[in-house]
């Protein structure tokens, strides 16, 4: 099914894309494959973070952002985005002049995908503006060319994420969810979360099990039930993070202290996310984390939230 056609908004058309921030409720990681990735059962949860990438018309490639840890993100071919635009206009017989503007809001290299969603954000953006009209299965198979994330930052909602967590399952969601983000200083790359994990196995006895989702925290998403939801959240990278940042467990034993019914790392980390019971609750643990000087900053939002969308 193609993508609707969009008239093109704002100065020398340019169209802009939303692209969601996402937190890993289940991150179950697998053996290491031969080929250096491992199998995943990655359930994941957009929520109402937000990048903006806006693409115009330009006489060569270009690539500007603005927000919060702007100088920490790449404005050169590296950046997953500009990739994502050259990916689409090879494939189109295209040469991909375009101005890709970034707007942060979303941690920088902290566990919740907002390169990835970048270049989500940029492989919409461009198609509109070029008036492609990818169907969206295309698009998503491009997603998974890029990154293993990236596929779900196109989709958005809720999905369990299997493979290298690229292979897609939209699942049902059955309300809202208050989360905290607490925010750490730096980044940790991911590449290294994954080697140090591998590391922790081989000194632990016993096998490491193929990666399934568990039932009960689907069963919990599906009735919207946060106090069924808090006691199954997982991830398998989170004795990784705490080995090489340490420091992250005073930020989890924070939040909890303050009243969130559950915390981990998100994703690789270093941000930490905690469930709260609703969106009061959220904004005390917030401020609490705040306070404590544990973490950089702590955002409260909900989820889930959309996938990329043209606004």
């Amino acid at each position: 099914m193609s993508q609707p056609a969009a008239t093109p908004t704002g100065p020398a058309g340019t169209v802009t894309v939303r692209v969601p921030a996402k937190v890993n409720v289940q991150l179950s990681v697998g053996p290491l494959r031969p080929d250096g990735f491992h199998d995943l059962a990655n359930v994941f949860l957009a929520v109402g973070l937000y990048d903006s990438v806006s693409a115009t018309r330009a006489e060569a490639p270009l690539l500007t952002v603005s927000g919060p840890d702007a100088a920490q993100v790449p404005q050169d071919r590296t950046n997953l985005a500009a990739r994502a635009a050259e990916l689409l206009a090879r494939r189109n017989g295209l040469a991909p002049d375009v101005h890709l503007h970034i707007a942060k809001d979303i941690p920088v290299a902290g566990g919740m995908a907002g390169g990835s969603a970048d270049a989500a954000g940029a492989l919409l953006a461009c198609d509109r503006l070029w008036g492609l009209h990818t169907p969206r299965e295309e698009l998503l198979a491009l997603c998974a060319e890029l990154g293993s994330d990236v596929p779900f930052s196109l989709a958005g909602g809720a999905a369990l994420g299997e493979g290298r967590g690229e292979v897609l399952t939209p699942l049902e969601v059955g309300g809202d969810f208050h989360w905290v983000f607490a925010v750490a200083e730096g980044g940790l790359s991911t590449p290294d979360v994954y080697r140090e994990c591998d590391r922790l196995r081989e000194a632990a006895e016993g096998g490491v099990p193929e990666p399934v989702a568990h039932e009960p925290l689907l069963a919990a998403l599906r009735a919207g039930d946060t106090q069924a939801l808090a006691p199954t959240l997982r991830n398998d990278l989170q004795p990784a993070a705490l080995s090489l940042r340490p420091a992250l467990a005073e930020t989890l034993d924070t939040g909890l202290a303050a009243g969130a019914l559950a915390a981990l790392v998100s994703g690789s980390g270093p941000t930490c996310a905690f469930l709260a019971a609703d969106a009061d609750s959220a904004i005390r643990v917030a401020h609490a984390l705040t306070a404590s000087g544990t973490c950089r900053a702590a955002r409260a939002t909900s989820g889930p939230a959309p996938g990329a969308t043209v606004v």
